[in-house]
């Protein structure tokens, strides 16, 4: 049994602590509600997040760092735009030697960087991880077939790791490629805003089973010249990631992009309360990187015209079907 203290106690925080309590191990999970804190520790649920769920009787829950010293395993589960200030806070000490798990899926908005790469500015000396795949907080809080992939600096580093979290009901599925999960579990989310616009707007299966499939494509020509591994598209990470979010109701930013579909604009779909879509912040990011790269993104420059509301969905859909044709690839 290993000591693991998750950091980030919203839904997807707390299912994987639930996780890492199927696994035998001792969990303290951090968060910054002292009220959702006490719930948790005092009654075994997070309503607010996981409805009637029960939580496993030994995890325990705290709203600050006092008690954070002495993990073995840290998994950090804040939202992409939180993880550098989140870092700092609990101190780069407290990190060093330590394996770190990233968890959240996206790229901080000012710098561009990969969450491993913030960890590797604020607390060198931790040892980076990154988890991804397609998963959703509720099925994996309620004990629920989950499978999920675990990269690391070097596949037998990973392959340690994903054991500590494997258990009946939680598989990780262990990566050398930590650039090209980190880089799919980032920007699947651009592409099911896309999806979830696609679908909003009224256009039909056959045009979001299109889309994804170009998704697909172009999600491969990024990760390829930004450092990750072809066999990572086709994995968990990749292709199993990428057609849930960009299938499925239960996905925020699937759900956003409906929104904005029907015609609504950011700030009217943020006031509605759907919750934190990380692709909304990381769109222009991607648009970024792959001008820095000089890949052909014309799925993500399509997103960051819908968001920013420079077009109608209309006008974007006959921006791409009037492109040149090309041979498939």
């Amino acid at each position: 049994m290993s000591r693991v203290h998750v950091v980030g106690a919203g839904a997807w925080g707390t299912a994987l602590a639930q996780a890492a309590a199927f696994a035998g191990h001792e969990v303290a999970l951090f968060g910054r509600d002292p009220d959702s804190a006490r719930e948790v520790t005092m009654t075994h649920r997070l309503t607010r997040y996981l409805g009637d769920i029960d939580l496993a009787p030994s995890l325990v829950a705290h709203s600050d760092y006092s008690a954070f010293d002495g993990a073995d395993l840290v998994l950090m589960v804040v939202p992409a735009q939180a993880t550098r200030a989140t870092l700092e806070a609990i101190g780069p000490d407290r990190l060093a030697g330590v394996p770190v798990i990233l968890c959240a899926k996206g790229f901080e908005a000012d710098t561009n960087l990969r969450q491993s790469q913030i960890l590797a500015e604020v607390a060198p000396e931790a040892e980076p991880f990154v988890l991804s795949g397609p998963s959703f907080a509720h099925d994996v809080a309620s004990g629920r077939p989950t499978a999920v992939t675990l990269a690391g600096r070097t596949i037998e580093r990973a392959e340690t790791v994903a054991s500590l979290l494997a258990s009946g009901s939680f598989r990780p599925y262990a990566s050398g490629d930590l650039v090209g999960v980190e880089l799919c579990g980032g920007l699947k989310n651009v592409y099911a805003l896309g999806s979830g616009a696609i679908e909003g707007a009224g256009l039909g299966l056959s045009a979001r089973s299109a889309f994804l499939a170009r998704a697909f494509a172009e999600l491969g020509r990024l990760i390829g010249a930004m450092g990750g591994q072809e066999a990572t598209l086709g994995g968990l990470a990749g292709i199993g990631d990428l057609a849930l979010s960009c299938t499925s109701d239960a996905s925020r930013n699937y759900r956003f992009g409906v929104a904005l579909g029907g015609g609504a604009s950011v700030a009217e779909i943020r006031a509605r309360g759907i919750g934190l879509a990380e692709g909304v912040y990381t769109a222009p990011v991607a648009e970024a990187l792959a001008k820095e790269f000089g890949i052909d993104a014309p799925l993500v420059h399509a997103v960051n015209l819908a968001l920013s509301g420079a077009q109608d969905i209309s006008s974007i859909v006959h921006m791409l079907m009037t492109r040149p044709l090309k041979r498939e690839g």
